[in-house]
């Protein structure tokens, strides 16, 4: 049964929850993120973490998915993958993307775009061996972004894997497996506001600094 296409059209929420001003921001979006970050993780939002990362092929057709944010700071955004996944070998061929944080709770909403690059190993050494034991399995046992016969090739290799490490507390990091960082070069906060008039905070770096626009909504 298809939903009415009136209901759907229909479907708006006014915010009023808060606003956003260029008076109030931190002078460096990275600190500013943080503020907001910690809101959201004592309103317990559902996963703060969970972000759109969008990529793009050589061509500029892109693809976008869900990913969990694993630490941030000054220099960047961090995120793990499977190398050859789709957005791995994206990344490859055009190492920029777009992060996207939505936290409807909050009527908050954080876009991110600039460079990749890929972690050290010795980093992503560290983080994977940081994981729960099944997650470690999973990144062996999944050819991620291939396309497979069913669901029983997994749970094969999961298995496998299971009986190969049964008497290891971990395993190593598979080589086709680690961090990227996105470097921002552009970090827009937007606030939701009464009647779609949106407060809309942009940082754009311009000569190594940080400076601070409002965007029209």
């Amino acid at each position: 049964m298809q939903v009415d296409k009136d209901k759907v059209q229909n479907l708006r929420e006014d915010y009023r929850a808060k606003s956003l001003s260029i008076e109030e921001v931190a002078a460096h979006p990275a600190q500013q993120f943080d503020q907001w970050f910690l809101e959201a993780m004592k309103s317990e939002v559902r996963e703060p973490n969970a972000m759109t990362v969008a990529t793009s092929t050589k061509e500029g057709r892109p693809s976008a998915r869900i990913v969990l944010l694993k630490a941030y700071d000054e220099k960047g955004f961090v995120f793990y993958t499977n190398y050859n996944s789709k957005k791995g070998k994206e990344l490859e061929v055009n190492p920029f993307a777009a992060m996207v944080f939505c936290w409807l709770d909050l009527e908050r909403q954080i876009r991110i775009e600039g460079k990749i690059e890929k972690l050290s190993q010795e980093e992503s050494d560290q983080y994977f061996q940081s994981r729960p034991k099944g997650s470690q399995i999973g990144a062996w046992a999944s050819p991620q972004s291939e396309v497979i016969s069913d669901r029983n090739l997994l749970e094969k290799n999961v298995e496998e894997l299971k009986s190969k490490y049964q008497d290891a507390e971990a395993l190593p990091r598979p080589s086709h497996w680690g961090g990227y960082r996105l470097v921002p070069d552009v970090v827009e906060f937007w606030q939701g506001r009464s009647s779609r008039l949106h407060d809309r905070i942009s940082y754009h770096l311009d000569g190594g600094e940080w400076k601070l626009e409002r965007l029209a909504p």
